[in-house]
């Protein structure tokens, strides 16, 4: 790890991302790709000294509060969170200011900040988003090596479930050939449905593929996987979007599930609701319904 002051922490969405870099080992991770212009090693954490700070001035001089999201980028729960407790700065801070919170996570590290995620959801809103790719719990650990096993994150939707926190699952990367399945596809529709998630962010049954992240994925398979990667560099040559031959019955079982469940899956809604600031009572008054 090294240690940066920034001179601004939430981007024009109110995002932000309390560390650079990552160390959960995900094959498929978007975040190296080159276009991101992260100038050191990704596995070498780039810690944003000044974060609380800067978000503690930043939201003291919003007019109107919001949502404050983070997670996008980079995992606010990467190993180096349990020494150096940034994050967990950072919700004191929103919940303290009365902004409501929308965080993205692969690890069951959140629950250490249960305490805070109900201070925020008491006062305002606080959704908690769980990325799930793969049913297999084997299969788990070699994509996703670092971070919790599906089957403990599916537990932390639980436990959000049980303190009546919202919660949405993003179902993606899928990737073709691996677990493009509807065995695996089923068992991850299962688990939202048994959490009883708000809704799924699914852009479709694939991944993202560019310079940096593709040497990456491909040096992954053939370490775990030996010959895909000529399958994939003959089905797919250097395609940015990679699509599963599977996409379109896969797909259908996400609309059919979440219909027949009343889960939200069209995209854009997922994102309005991610966004959507609601004081206390014009949310106790949403949750009757």
């Amino acid at each position: 790890m090294h240690e940066v002051e920034v001179k601004g922490i939430l981007s024009a969405q109110n995002g932000m991302n309390i560390y650079r870099g990552c160390t959960h080992g995900c094959i498929y991770c978007d975040s190296r790709s080159r276009c991101y212009q992260m100038n050191h090693e990704f596995e070498d954490i780039e810690v944003k000294s000044n974060a609380p700070i800067l978000l503690e001035d930043a939201l003291r001089r919003k007019r109107k509060k919001c949502m404050i999201g983070t997670g996008a980028m980079c995992d606010p729960y990467i190993h180096l969170e349990e020494k150096l407790g940034n994050t967990r700065k950072c919700l004191e801070l929103i919940e303290s200011y009365g902004f409501g919170l929308a965080i993205q996570t692969k690890s069951a590290r959140i629950l250490r900040d249960l305490d805070l995620l109900k201070k925020i959801n008491n006062k305002t809103k606080c959704v908690v988003q769980i990325t799930l790719t793969t049913y297999d719990e084997d299969l788990c650990k070699i994509i996703e090596p670092n971070v919790s096993t599906t089957k403990e994150r599916y537990e932390v939707l639980k436990i959000m479930r049980d303190n009546n926190i919202p919660t949405v699952v993003w179902l993606d990367p899928i990737l073709p050939f691996i677990n493009d399945t509807e065995e695996n596809i089923r068992g991850l529709l299962d688990y939202c449905i048994e959490a009883k998630v708000h809704g799924i962010i699914c852009f479709g049954m694939g991944l993202t593929l560019r310079e940096g992240n593709r040497e990456y994925f491909y040096k992954k398979l053939d370490e775990h996987f030996p010959g895909l990667k000529d399958l994939y560099i003959k089905t797919y040559g250097n395609s940015y979007d990679v699509r599963s031959s599977n996409h379109n019955n896969l797909m259908s079982i996400v609309r059919q599930e979440c219909t027949s469940h009343d889960i939200i899956y069209d995209t854009k809604q997922c994102f309005h609701y991610l966004h959507e600031f609601e004081e206390k009572d014009q949310y106790d008054q949403l949750t009757l319904f």
